[in-house]
């Protein structure tokens, strides 16, 4: 069965990677939920997307001045207990964001967070720099590693992943088809595909058989593939 996990939450109705969102889609009874981790400057692991919040950054501000509706990392463990959590690591070399760790310390403190959560189900640890990915992986730490990917051919992809020892790979759903599903499944790589939203695009990869979609419209996922019947 596929799963639908909700992409930053049920942001379509709530302020997107804020405990309300999480809660919404927790009560549609989701799978899993995807959220974004950022360090602050004072060491605190906050979950938001962009590397701003209202216009100042979060990795030169401390905790105490962001604003209230930014979750810490271990607020939102705490409420995916019993889903399957999706933790990006924000960690990138490119334009607009703000640092680059290359030292380990941010993979450090993620791991130490999401294993002191003593989570029910197996999270996903992922991020768009393949170093990062690489990191995790070579801590041991007990969670699945998965490179975020956009833009590049699946089959190379997956290649790269495979001979790191990931445990998987997100894509965009650009990039995947039939035959990418079944090189995956031959090196034993998981798909969690994004940003999955239309109709069709659910029906295809549930038919496809993808491991789980990643979806601001987790309603219409679970209408889709779990009510539905649609998927494997």
């Amino acid at each position: 069965m596929t799963a639908v996990v909700a992409h930053r939450g049920e942001h379509l109705r709530a302020r997107e990677n804020t405990v309300a969102a999480f809660e919404a889609a927790l009560a549609l009874g989701v799978d899993g939920i995807e959220f974004d981790v950022r360090p602050t400057s004072d060491g605190a692991l906050v979950v938001h997307h962009d590397p701003l919040v209202e216009g100042r950054a979060i990795s030169l501000t401390p905790r105490a001045e962001l604003p209230d509706w930014v979750p810490t990392l271990a607020e939102v463990l705490e409420l995916t207990r019993g889903v399957v959590a999706h933790v990006e690591v924000k960690n990138a070399r490119e334009p607009g964001e703000v640092v680059y760790d290359d030292s380990g310390a941010l993979v450090a403190a993620v791991l130490a967070e999401v294993e002191g959560a003593r989570l029910e189900r197996r999270p996903v640890v992922s991020c768009f720099d393949l170093a990062t990915c690489a990191r995790v992986r070579a801590t041991g730490a007990d969670v699945a590693v998965a490179w975020l990917v956009e833009g590049r051919p699946l089959a190379g992809a997956l290649t790269e992943a495979h001979v790191l020892e990931l445990d998987g790979l997100n894509p965009s759903y650009a990039l995947v088809d039939g035959p990418g599903v079944a090189l995956a499944r031959e090196l034993g790589l998981a798909l969690n595909v994004w940003t999955v939203n239309a109709e069709a695009e659910l029906m295809a990869l549930g038919a496809l058989g993808v491991e789980g979609v990643i979806t601001d419209e987790p309603a219409r996922g679970l209408a889709l593939l779990r009510r539905g019947g649609t998927g494997r």
